[in-house]
């Protein structure tokens, strides 16, 4: 069993002008198409004009290429005039 560890860093345009980084930790199975990932996401920038930073949590899962995948922002993480931020997709 062999565990991936991913540090990158990212940029977003549009309504959210940011800069993030990412630290991802994988583990894609002997069965073709099955593995999963977790991660968490700092990102400092401005959403919709408002500035501040929050942290994002992924969960995702394929079992046998049929995908999930769940990002929530880490509860009571934001800060700024970002405070408060909650959601999920």
């Amino acid at each position: 069993v062999e565990i991936m560890h991913v540090r990158f860093e990212k940029r977003f345009e549009g309504p959210l002008q940011a800069h993030s980084v990412v630290e991802m930790f994988g583990y894609m199975a002997a069965v073709e198409g099955s593995g999963a990932y977790v991660a968490l996401e700092r990102v400092d920038g401005t959403l919709e004009g408002r500035s501040g930073s929050f942290v994002l949590r992924h969960a995702g899962a394929m079992e046998r290429g049929a995908q999930s995948l769940l990002l929530s922002v880490v509860p009571d993480s934001a800060d700024g005039e970002l405070a408060g931020l909650r959601g999920e997709m």
